[in-house]
């Protein structure tokens, strides 16, 4: 019984020391690629008819850290070519990015 308990004092210290030990900052919209591409199609000028627009984007980050856009898959070709035109060779600012790797995000525009 002592060992047990000997035991679970130690790992509730490690515990402990482990979640005051790790550093790093807290993901915000300007470090994580889905809040870079919220920055960078929030300016827009929609006119909803249903109350929202939405598109499956697909797209990959090449070497020079760019968004190249392979395909936006949505029923209305504005909110295509409005995606392509925002996106399409923009830098993003990651280090967690793999080039080359295909990503894909929804998109949602609402009124």
């Amino acid at each position: 019984m002592r060992k047990f308990k000997a035991v679970s004092v130690a790992l509730a210290l490690f515990a402990t020391m482990s979640v005051f030990a790790t550093k790093g900052k807290k993901a915000t919209k300007e470090t994580n690629l889905s809040g870079q591409i919220y920055e960078m199609l929030k300016d827009n000028k929609f006119n909803v008819e249903y109350n929202e627009l939405t598109a499956e984007v697909r797209f990959i980050v090449n070497e020079k850290g760019e968004l190249v856009v392979l395909s936006v898959e949505t029923k209305d070709e504005i909110l295509e070519g409005f995606v392509k035109n925002r996106l399409n060779y923009q830098k993003v600012q990651l280090k967690n990015v793999a080039p080359g790797r295909v990503y894909e995000i929804p998109i949602r525009i609402t009124a």
